[in-house]
């Protein structure tokens, strides 16, 4: 390990070269791509897409089956005869679940693999499903929801690592931005379908559907899904870095010279011939093929994730992704009471109501994505071609303006009885603040630490979860206060979090530039053992 002086700031990274010929300079590429045609790196751009396809599908399939079944407690409970409340605890032991449950399924999948682990996902959710049919108890159902959450936790972290093994810094926030859409809008839609299931065909038959679309998602999955890991053998820590000085020097620089970037690699006019022999159909539809870390290593990532709380740039980012999804949980908890006992919406009617949420979530895709990675290049450009991950973070004050929007055209308006269009407009907004604030999360931590990105996305979902749970006791009490006195508390509430933004940007910096030994001593010990 270098000197501590000499090692550069995780996630400052060189992202044009502006000596470049061409006007604008030329996008330099992290992280860096092998020779080898099979580094999913260098994977052909049809190739990639069909992969990110499949990370829908799977959302999707997933998500559609766990969220589904809030259509349904109620003549759930009165043909079982589980107590609401039962079902409800269940129903939050899942969510937890899905958190935590990746401290087992993240490390094996970086370690065997991640597509057996998506499969193993799928295969375990739909016998889960299955089972929910047959439930007689109360143990039962509690059983049967710590296992949901446990199979589908890859749903919640999985896929924001496989898209960062296919895809460039430059790019990462689109897909992410899109994975997100697939995440909230499959949560959004189970409950329009749902409903119509179970007033048309009876309760069962939601489970019974799922069931049938998680084995078709499984087939596809088979079929098209590939394995995303690859050892490079290389880190973020031999690619070009903005602002690698000693300490002494950036403190004695002003403003704008802190930036300055260490220019030790040049960049190649064109990209070089790529070497090896692709893949054959019949190999990529193997579950296992090899070991891709060491028994050490995935040890390491089982508990390494609750040290990586240490880092500041963590836990803001586990707090941004939790709060961002109290909201949507304040929301789901309210919609069918407010629409029924306001509105005299049918169950249907409240499903249909998921659809403004839906289309918020569809334009936070695209802030959140494209918008920001072009946000990002152009300030990058702007700074003599350096990228900070907090560059990305300005674009939530539009989320620190839409959240109180929303939270109080929903809960005030509904108090005041204002025209249904108006709660579910106002339900669109906390839904593309929900969706938008997860990815810039997942974003920024990952711009942050990518070496360590599967630890650092498990760090902050287990933040995430543990934060979703709690509110879940915490929604009852709070609306005691009413409709009204209750979302105007959490309109300012939420604009003071999403405000924190201005705070990070100020010493996000500071924070990673902290964080560098201990963090590049992770990086040379556990992503690059027997290299």
């Amino acid at each position: 390990m270098a000197n501590t002086h000499d090692l550069p700031i995780p996630g400052s990274l060189l992202l044009v070269d502006e000596h470049a010929a061409g006007g604008e300079g030329e996008i330099i590429l992290h992280p860096t791509p092998s020779r080898d045609v099979n580094d999913p790196l260098n994977w052909s751009p049809m190739r990639k897409q069909i992969a990110f396809a499949m990370l829908v599908v799977y959302t999707v399939t997933s998500g559609f089956a766990a969220c589904s079944l809030y259509s349904v407690l109620t003549p759930l409970s009165e043909e079982k005869g589980i107590p609401l409340s039962t079902l409800n605890a269940g129903t939050g032991y899942m969510f937890l679940l899905l958190g935590w449950g990746g401290i087992i399924t993240q490390p094996l999948a970086q370690t065997f693999g991640k597509r057996p682990m998506y499969m193993a996902s799928q295969i375990g959710h739909l016998g889960c499903v299955i089972w929910m049919v047959y439930i007689n108890s109360e143990a039962q159902w509690l059983a049967n929801k710590v296992l949901q959450g446990l199979f589908t936790a890859p749903i919640e972290m999985l896929i924001e690592v496989s898209i960062a093994d296919m895809f460039f810094a430059h790019e990462r926030g689109f897909y992410m931005g899109l994975y997100a859409t697939a995440l909230y809008g499959g949560n959004f839609l189970a409950p329009v379908w749902a409903g119509f299931a179970n007033d048309g065909l009876g309760w069962k038959w939601v489970f019974w559907l799922s069931a049938i679309q998680l084995g078709v998602g499984t087939l596809i999955l088979f079929l098209f899904q590939e394995e995303t890991n690859y050892n490079r053998g290389t880190t973020e820590l031999g690619e070009q870095h903005g602002g690698r000085r000693s300490d002494s020097e950036a403190d004695a620089g002003d403003e704008k010279d802190v930036d300055k970037v260490e220019r030790t690699v040049s960049v190649a006019p064109g990209r070089p011939p790529l070497e090896g022999t692709p893949y054959t159909f019949t190999y990529k539809l193997r579950l296992y093929r090899e070991t891709y870390t060491t028994l050490s290593t995935l040890v390491a990532q089982a508990y390494r994730p609750i040290l990586l709380w240490r880092y500041p740039v963590v836990v803001w980012s586990g707090f941004l992704y939790g709060s961002s999804l109290v909201w949507y949980n304040v929301f789901n908890a309210t919609a069918s009471m407010v629409l029924t006992e306001n509105y005299n919406f049918r169950a249907s009617m409240v499903g249909l109501s998921y659809l403004g949420p839906t289309i918020g979530a569809c334009v936070a895709a695209v802030w959140s994505g494209w918008a920001a990675d072009k946000f990002l290049l152009w300030d990058a450009r702007r700074k003599g071609g350096v990228r900070e991950p907090e560059d990305r973070l300005w674009l939530l004050a539009l989320n620190a303006i839409l959240l109180p929007a929303g939270l109080i055209l929903w809960g005030v308006g509904a108090a005041n009885r204002i025209h249904w269009f108006g709660l579910v407009f106002g339900g669109g907004l906390v839904a593309f603040t929900s969706a938008s604030a997860g990815a810039f999360a997942i974003n920024y931590v990952l711009d942050s630490y990518k070496d360590l990105g599967g630890e650092v996305i498990l760090s902050i979902i287990l933040i995430r979860n543990s934060l979703s749970f709690a509110i879940g006791y915490g929604i009852t009490p709070w609306l005691n206060m009413g409709l009204q006195n209750t979302f105007i508390t959490a309109a300012m509430v939420g604009m003071a979090i999403y405000g924190s933004f201005f705070f990070v940007i100020k010493f996000g910096k500071g924070w990673r530039k902290a964080s560098r030994e201990s963090y590049w001593r992770y990086v040379e010990s556990s992503v690059m053992p027997g290299h």
